[in-house]
């Protein structure tokens, strides 16, 4: 199983950041070992002082696929879930500054914690504008909405499979909203689908 995100996928967080915005999808990969194991606590990492939130809607790949057209991409995905993409920012500012790879700052153990559960995209009131929120101790944070991405799940779909085979149970992390932000020892965490409390960390 492995982890497909997808970077800048919202022009507003893009901004937030002050990089540019992109002509394709910005694709970078997290291993297993980043996902939290259900009933383990997440621990804010040594490496970093720096750590950052960003909430994003992962789709669970339910096929085996490769090179997959986008008019068919839909039967590649039924359930959506949350996730936080953890993000030691300054660790990924200094990679960058020296042109190197950033995995270490986005990749480390328990960087993409997901919700427990994934609820049908057909359940949803618009499966073409679907909203998700974070609170950070009981305050909104970050609030984004599907339709506001740069490039759909169908278009993602088709462009991440040019480069891999998606398999059964491969998750793809479709990017964050704006208000990104640190947390600290302490925090917590709350992510919202739809309304509906999916995702919930505490940070120690």
């Amino acid at each position: 199983m492995k982890i497909i995100c997808i970077g800048r996928n919202y022009a507003d967080h893009a901004r937030e950041l002050n990089n540019e915005i992109p002509s394709e999808p910005v694709i970078f990969i997290k291993p297993e070992t980043a996902l939290l194991p259900k009933g383990h606590p997440f621990f804010y990492p040594d490496h970093t002082e720096e750590l950052h939130f960003e909430l994003e809607l992962v789709l669970r790949i339910n096929r085996l696929g490769k090179h997959i057209d986008k008019k068919f991409s839909h039967k590649y995905y039924s359930e959506i879930g949350l996730g936080i993409d953890f993000t030691a920012r300054d660790v990924q500012d200094a990679c960058k500054k020296k042109g190197l790879p950033w995995e270490k700052a986005k990749a480390f153990d328990h960087s993409a914690p997901i919700s427990k559960r994934f609820v049908k995209i057909t359940d949803l009131p618009d499966s073409t504008a679907i909203r998700f929120e974070l609170k950070k101790n009981g305050s909104s944070v970050q609030v984004g909405n599907s339709a506001d991405m740069l490039f759909n799940f169908d278009q993602l779909i088709a462009h991440t499979s040019k480069y891999f085979t998606l398999k059964i149970g491969d998750l793809l992390f479709t990017g964050t909203p704006k208000g990104v932000g640190s947390v600290e020892k302490g925090d917590k965490l709350e992510a919202f689908l739809e309304g509906e409390q999916l995702l919930s960390i505490e940070i120690k």
